[in-house]
């Protein structure tokens, strides 16, 4: 069962997002914010797996409750979850700590595999996120790492959401194997989890 909190300041629009993960089997509500600071209040007392967080709410925004719970919890995964996709809103999310930026708007299959994602610490990103940081990186054009073309193709499988029983049935390759070649990339690219693998990667132009 995955445990979540939901903040956004709207009711009718949270009241729905809790509406849509109540009719999934797997996934339990087990709190609600209308604010930044209910969010990390809220968070901090249940100890969900996952926040889903808007951006935008009275008092402190998402990003800083993100910043905050994440200093407290590091383990807690947070998914932003809004209407907004600019591209210093998307990249200030993911530097807060943010495991993955959906849209209010996506269907709701999307968001629920999303948020299933992330709970099995995966990345989950909305297109338009994806491509915020693919922009970033062509704009800072920085040199970087090089990973070898197996590497490569290990990360373009978690940047899909691939887990790593997956990836290794797609590349042929077993488990440990997959692990190792995610040591190698994290590594190289001075991260220690997938989520920030990905968005690294973007940035330095190399997904």
């Amino acid at each position: 069962m995955i445990r979540v909190v939901v903040a956004d300041d709207h009711p009718i629009v949270r009241a729905g997002i809790v509406a849509l993960l109540q009719d999934a089997d797997d996934v339990e509500v087990v709190g609600q914010a209308s604010d930044g600071e209910g969010a990390v209040a809220t968070v901090l007392a249940e100890r969900p797996d996952v926040v889903l967080m808007d951006l935008r709410m009275p008092g402190i925004d998402g990003d800083e409750a993100t910043t905050r719970i994440l200093a407290r919890e590091p383990g807690i995964r947070v998914l932003i979850l809004t209407t907004y996709e600019s591209d210093d809103q998307i990249l200030a999310a993911i530097e807060a700590g943010a495991s993955g930026y959906l849209l209010k708007a996506a269907p709701k299959s999307e968001i629920l595999a999303g948020l299933r994602a992330t709970a099995r610490g995966e990345t989950a990103l909305a297109p338009s996120a994806a491509a915020a940081l693919v922009r970033r990186a062509a704009a800072k054009a920085p040199a970087g790492p090089t990973l070898s073309p197996r590497e490569l193709e290990v990360l373009q499988l978690v940047a899909q959401g691939g887990s790593n029983p997956a990836i290794g049935r797609a590349l042929f390759l077993s488990e440990t194997t997959v692990k190792t070649h995610l040591g190698h990339v994290f590594e190289k690219l001075g991260v220690n989890d997938r989520t920030r693998a990905v968005t690294r990667a973007m940035e330095l132009g190399l997904l």
